[in-house]
């Protein structure tokens, strides 16, 4: 069967980030489930701007639309800004959601880390209605909200708390599974 291409990419623009450190997790797991999976650093994607549109897709912009049209899912890890997504990650997907829309038919995997209590449940809650609109299958669970984010994670970037790491390769091991499922060809019923 033909491996099932993934496009992780984090909505935080710090090196350091949690939420980059739950990717390079999210990543790892997703390998070990049987996807093939790289990082797309959004950092040198611009500001969305119609009038730079119509004079044509800046370079990193096209480099975005690219890798998300060669990837059947998406792994999205989400800091919480203002109980809502970050501006840098709604802004890649504005960008590859532009005509035609690269986002269409993609399966997403959303997980997040942020300092307060509650993980990224409202990031989450804000990022799924966005991408429902775009034709993106988000998967319902298992959902990976990482909580106080600033003790989460070892000194390697290994999460602390076993049952957290769990979910985050149980979510690959379903997003890889959805995503397989998806691709298939279907075939016609039995007769009778």
């Amino acid at each position: 069967m033909p491996t099932v291409h993934a496009l992780a990419f984090a909505g935080s623009l710090r090196k350091e980030s949690w939420n980059r450190k739950l990717l390079h997790l999210a990543i790892e797991g997703a390998r070990e489930a049987g996807l093939e999976a790289r990082e797309f650093d959004l950092s040198d994607v611009p500001l969305y701007n119609a009038d730079v549109e119509a004079l044509g897709f800046p370079p990193s912009v096209e480099a975005l639309r690219r890798a998300v049209t060669e990837a059947a899912a998406l792994i999205i890890a989400t800091p919480e800004y203002n109980n809502s997504i970050p501006g840098v990650l709604k802004n890649a997907i504005d960008w590859a959601s532009r005509p035609p829309n690269t986002l269409d038919g993609k399966v997403a995997a959303i997980l997040g880390a942020s300092p307060g209590n509650f993980g990224t449940v409202s990031a989450q809650h804000a990022l799924r209605p966005v991408l429902v609109t775009l034709n993106v299958l988000t998967l319902p669970g298992p959902r990976v909200f990482i909580a106080r984010a600033a003790q989460a994670f070892e000194s390697d970037g290994a999460l602390k708390d076993a049952r957290a790491a769990e979910q985050v390769r149980a979510l690959m091991r379903r997003l890889h599974d959805t995503t397989r499922a998806l691709s298939l060809p279907s075939e016609p019923a039995p007769a009778g």
